[in-house]
């Protein structure tokens, strides 16, 4: 098809300032994932007052880290922590995106979501420490109320719970077997000591995920088993007429090894618990938020005043009188909870007069931010709108019919990319399957480009384009480079709108963004490519033209 005559100018200078502007976008999209804080950062609810006489001596919490369910609960590789389960309370614990270490952690200690406990949303860097936690949280009730509290693990627990709020400690900067030995020793005599809540982090399950074949290779097993042990370990030192054992883990894995995404495997773990206070039994389906305000009421202490979750009451052995202090201490800790994200947001929320339960709580702060959001949402929809109603009018004027078969190319494109990408690589959508930020540019980068390759050899040797005049080969390629850059554009329109162009107030869809993400790392290679390979198809063109005369 025939172009006017300041089509390559243009072309060049458009594709230069889609490469420039997707490398800023890249950058800025995932800097907004790692700054973002809660609505509550600057407005933290008051914590209430404590719910009453502990119904357990002490409660010692066990992490193993990305622990699966299915892993947890075969016999063959955790005999010891299956035979707790026919004598405590056992459950699945369903947690949410980011699905990273320090999120899961947050959430099991405050009792909040990811967008609400203002924990970090993702893993620190290497060599970082994690900021501590704003939001009150199972050490901060403690402490507040007296407690004795100790932890020891890996050293981002040093950075979560200031020194003020820990008793007694032990951090790490290992992660395998040998660093979890040294973890279990450090926190056996604080078994037999006066500490009421006691967190042991252990993290080599973790380690096999990501340093040794992931979930499906026989190293995590191996793994898991002598997790197995340690807990054994722990458990043999506690009375449990008197204190209370809890496990639980903070995400799962893919069977290739990491976690952080969507997966679902990645979003349920076990949960088991057994001793003082806890009524035996199979509780079915939990959530990770639930955690915490169970085992403040097993402590007596205050609910976290962020709390998103339930009491698990059933599973407690509760009287009349303490069953009705729990209830009428999670309805004041979600209406101070409300009000205060209502003022956090901007948005006023209309609360009933009767005594809030959580689930309708949960339900009012939902429909708040779901108001904001929608009114966010529809300038950006606008623009959008606005935006591909310029890029549909040229194309109806400069391409015209050929606009089906610009959409053939871009779709031969994404099928070469997402074969690399999924069939070939094994990687997911989501942020499981990113080992650091170096390999998934570096991976999309390598699979853009050949995909691109792939086709413009295609189309310009199979279909003997080079034979056309040197501009009119350029120009074909800008053709199929700005066909496969408007197929990118609608996942990155549509989390644009749905999210912004960067992380804000409120945590975007974790599936959309990710692949949002790949789109704007693919656009960049493209727009930049483009320009080369239309350079080289006019040079080869210029060549390759039979000569007359």
């Amino acid at each position: 098809m025939k172009q006017p005559r300041y089509f390559l100018p243009i072309s060049i200078f458009l594709s230069l300032l889609i490469a420039v502007t997707a490398y800023f976008w890249a950058n800025a999209l995932m800097d907004s994932l790692y700054a973002y804080r809660s609505p509550l950062q600057n407005n933290p609810p008051q914590a209430g007052e404590a719910l009453g006489k502990p119904i357990t001596r002490r409660v010692v919490m066990v992490l193993v880290d990305a622990l699966r369910e299915d892993t947890a609960t075969n016999a063959q590789v955790m005999p010891y922590l299956n035979q707790l389960r026919q004598q405590g309370a056992t459950a699945v614990t369903h947690s949410r995106t980011p699905s990273y270490s320090v999120p899961g952690y947050s959430v099991l200690m405050s009792g909040a979501w990811p967008d609400l406990s203002d924990g970090p949303t993702m893993n620190p860097e290497d060599g970082e420490t994690p900021r501590a936690w704003t939001q009150d949280n199972l050490f901060y009730a403690a402490h507040r109320n007296g407690l004795k509290t100790a932890v020891s693990g890996y050293n981002w627990f040093e950075g979560l719970i200031p020194a003020q709020y820990r008793d007694a400690s032990y951090f790490t900067s290992g992660e395998d077997a040998n660093a979890d030995r040294d973890v279990v020793d450090a926190a056996l005599p604080w078994l037999s000591g006066d500490y009421q809540l006691i967190l042991i982090h252990i993290d080599q399950v973790d380690y096999a995920g990501h340093h040794q074949g992931g979930p499906r290779d026989q190293r995590w097993n191996q793994a898991a088993t002598r997790a197995d042990a340690l807990i054994k370990e722990i458990v043999s030192q506690l009375d449990l007429s008197q204190d209370t054992f809890v496990l639980f883990s903070d995400h799962g894995q893919i069977d290739a090894g990491g976690h952080g995404g969507t997966d679902p495997i990645v979003l349920i773990e076990p949960f088991v618990a057994v001793g003082a206070g806890i009524a035996p039994g199979d509780y079915g389906d939990i959530h990770m938020v639930d955690i915490a305000p169970t085992i403040a009421a097993l402590l007596g202490i205050n609910i976290p005043a962020a709390n998103q979750g339930n009491v698990l009451t059933d599973m407690l052995t509760l009287t009349p009188e303490y069953k009705t202090a729990i209830e009428q201490a999670l309805a004041a800790q979600q209406a101070t909870l409300l009000a205060a994200y209502a003022e956090a947001i901007g948005c006023p929320i209309a609360a009933s007069a009767q005594p809030l339960t959580v689930g309708a709580a949960q339900a009012l702060m939902d429909s708040a931010k779901a108001s904001r959001l929608t009114s966010e949402r529809i300038p950006r929809l606008f623009i959008s709108i606005l935006l591909f109603a310029a890029i549909g009018y040229a194309l109806w004027k400069y391409w015209n019919r050929a606009f089906l078969w610009m959409g053939a190319e871009a779709l031969v494109y994404a099928a070469l990319f997402h074969i690399r990408y999924a069939l070939i690589a094994g990687r997911t959508y989501s942020l499981s399957s990113v080992a650091s930020a170096s390999d998934i540019v570096n991976f999309t980068a390598a699979a853009t480009a050949v995909a691109l390759v792939i086709l413009w050899l295609a189309l310009f040797i199979g279909l003997g384009l080079f034979k056309q005049e040197p501009h009119r080969a350029a120009e074909s390629v800008f053709e199929l480079t700005f066909a496969i850059l408007l197929l990118l554009a609608l996942p990155i329109a549509w989390s644009f709108i749905s999210s912004g162009a960067t992380i804000g107030w409120a945590l975007p869809n974790m599936l959309g963004m990710f692949i949002a993400f790949i789109c704007i790392l693919q656009a960049l290679v493209i727009a930049a490519l483009g320009i080369v390979l239309s350079g080289i198809s006019a040079v080869t063109a210029r060549f390759a033209r039979p000569r007359s005369g």
